[in-house]
């Protein structure tokens, strides 16, 4: 389960022990390996037509930018423990909600971030505007959220408990 609020990503101590294990394998033998990759592709001549060595170097850049990524995420992480189950929507809550009021138009997300969740949840930014238009409302309340063509959109809170992975 993980929480993003004002800079700072809460995370349980499951998902903290995952990223950081994830941070230590790219920092030690992933990023070695790349390394490897890429002066055993310089050996092999001219690095103007050595797709070998563009192919390496570009997965040198995506490995880096995970490291950034894991790096600044544990930097500003607090590990805590899930959000009160008082039904209200915070970071951290999976929310059932309701298109415009239809009980048959419903969709389930997680309001939090990406890492440490699996894929079969669908996530969305407490700073997104989906996010950020029921953050905070409690079950049974409407939120109003502006759309992407700029119109408003209006979904009714139908259930709200906190993540458990």
């Amino acid at each position: 389960m993980t929480q993003t609020s004002d800079n700072v990503t809460w995370l349980t101590q499951a998902a903290y022990d995952q990223l950081r294990a994830e941070l230590e394998h790219l920092s030690g033998p992933a990023r070695a390996e790349i390394v490897a990759k890429i002066e055993e592709a310089r050996q092999e001549g001219d690095l103007k037509e050595n797709a070998g060595y563009h192919a390496a170097r570009e997965d040198q850049g995506k490995l880096e930018l995970r490291i950034r990524q894991l790096n600044q995420i544990l930097e500003t992480a607090k590990v805590g423990e899930a959000p009160a189950d008082d039904g209200t929507v915070s970071p951290g809550m999976v929310v059932t909600i309701a298109f415009d009021g239809d009980p048959d138009d419903t969709m389930t997300f997680l309001l939090g971030s990406r890492e440490g969740v699996g894929a079969d949840m669908e996530t969305y930014s407490p700073q997104s505007p989906l996010g950020s238009g029921v953050n905070g409302r409690r079950i049974g309340e409407d939120a109003t959220y502006e759309l992407p063509n700029g119109k408003s959109a209006t979904v009714k809170i139908l259930e709200v408990k906190p993540y458990t992975g």
